[in-house]
């Protein structure tokens, strides 16, 4: 069974990181959600949501993908923290795969995963960075990188991950019990 690493940070946007969180879980992947800090987190619009464990106890572990939710200033955050960074580098180093969605797209810029790559955010977060080559797509994978737009595209973005981490099958029988047409 796949194991994914979701951080979740004051400020992050709670339709990502619930999308996310509740897709992955549908197609029965293990996912393990991280606050920066002990105790609830306070998204962007004033949820509360409850990590399963801090993240210092996440980094015991070892994961598959790590996905990072989007939603200001929660990206912010992410990019800040040197631990999301460092297991970033780790992570793309040791050839695993990486994701997020809206702003967090700017936090694997930072870690040096998106040069030379093709990628997506949140419109303005990724303008000006040199070697990225942007796209309007909803989701976008290149290689073991996938980034993508906003809460809108949120649900897009956790079946592509379904689909990379446990195949088509899998993702086609999640989004048959979505209803989404």
């Amino acid at each position: 069974m796949p194991k994914v690493l979701v951080p979740l940070a004051d400020g992050c946007e709670e339709l990502e990181a619930v999308t996310i969180i509740d897709l992955l879980r549908r197609a029965g992947i293990e996912v393990t959600v991280a606050g920066l800090k002990p105790g609830i987190v306070k998204a962007s619009r004033g949820v509360q949501l409850m990590p399963d464990m801090t993240l210092d106890d996440a980094l015991q572990t070892s994961y598959d993908m790590l996905v990072l939710p989007g939603g200001m200033p929660g990206a912010a955050h992410l990019k800040a923290d040197a631990r999301i960074i460092g297991l970033l580098k780790k992570m793309a180093a040791a050839d695993q795969y990486t994701a997020a969605i809206c702003a967090a797209p700017m936090v694997l810029a930072e870690a040096g995963l998106l040069n030379g790559k093709q990628a997506t955010s949140f419109p303005g977060f990724l303008d000006e960075l040199p070697g990225v080559t942007l796209s309007s797509a909803a989701v976008v994978q290149d290689g073991k990188v996938l980034t993508s737009r906003g809460p809108g595209t949120a649900m897009d973005f956790a079946l592509a991950l379904i689909d990379v981490l446990s195949g088509s099958d899998t993702r086609q029988q999640v989004e048959a019990a979505l209803v989404r047409a």
